[in-house]
């Protein structure tokens, strides 16, 4: 297995990127550079001449909040296995309980909830490597996030991923600001792990279904990034 880099600049460069877009963004970035450059023209036109520097700056500012929501940093595991669980999406575990999960496993199972606010990053990743037994999309609502009952009411998407140490449930939720869920995988593919799950638009939560005896090696109030944080053991 891969060993964790050791060299520190390496870890530096892997936490904190030169930033990447992701393709998710391509689309509203181009289409909010067009708006803002024509609002900044509007803007210089009109404002006196020792304020014109506010029709640089007011754009910026909404650009830069659409970069950061749409950044999709390198993230390499630091070391692979089919019993490591690693952190799907990067943003605040809010629920770690035994819950009954009705729609595959029909059982108790160990629920984590990982909730991401519209500043966290929003590519999601896949948490452990296997085949991918189960896809379904469920048009739903759109409560908030946290809600308890976003997790079966909402629009979402279940997967669920089986190897040779056990089988994970993942469910991607939108939320209330959130109104596109993408999953690029497809039942019946083999995934690896780290690899790109999908993305969900402005705010939203990832659900993880594990086994009642998985080693849960967060709690409720941590921060975890996707691919770095390892979130239980099989």
């Amino acid at each position: 297995m891969p060993e964790l880099i050791d060299n520190s600049f390496f870890q530096f460069y892997y936490l904190y990127p030169p930033m990447r877009i992701h393709p998710e963004g391509f689309r509203i970035l181009l289409i909010s550079l067009l708006i803002l450059a024509a609002a900044g023209f509007g803007l210089y036109q009109i404002l006196p001449a020792n304020w014109t520097w506010l029709a640089v700056f007011l754009p910026l500012v909404p650009l830069g909040l659409i970069l950061n929501f749409f950044r999709n940093p390198i993230r390499l595991i630091p070391e692979n296995g089919d019993g490591l669980i690693y952190a799907p999406a990067d943003g605040q575990v809010v629920v770690i309980e035994e819950t009954t999960e009705s729609e595959f496993f029909q059982d108790k199972r160990l629920q984590i909830s990982i909730f991401m606010s519209i500043f966290d990053v929003h590519a999601n990743r896949i948490p452990i490597a296997g085949e991918l037994t189960f896809f379904k999309y469920h048009q739903g609502k759109y409560l908030l996030a946290r809600h308890p009952k976003s997790s079966t009411d909402n629009e979402r998407t279940t997967l669920v991923i089986k190897n040779d140490k056990g089988t994970i449930l993942i469910r991607q939720i939108a939320g209330y600001v959130a109104r596109r869920i993408k999953t690029y995988l497809k039942e019946g593919q083999e995934v690896a792990q780290g690899a790109p799950l999908g993305f969900i638009r402005f705010g939203s939560r990832v659900d993880l279904f594990l086994p009642l005896d998985a080693k849960i090696e967060v709690k409720i109030g941590d921060r975890v990034k996707g691919n770095l944080d390892l979130i239980a053991r099989l």
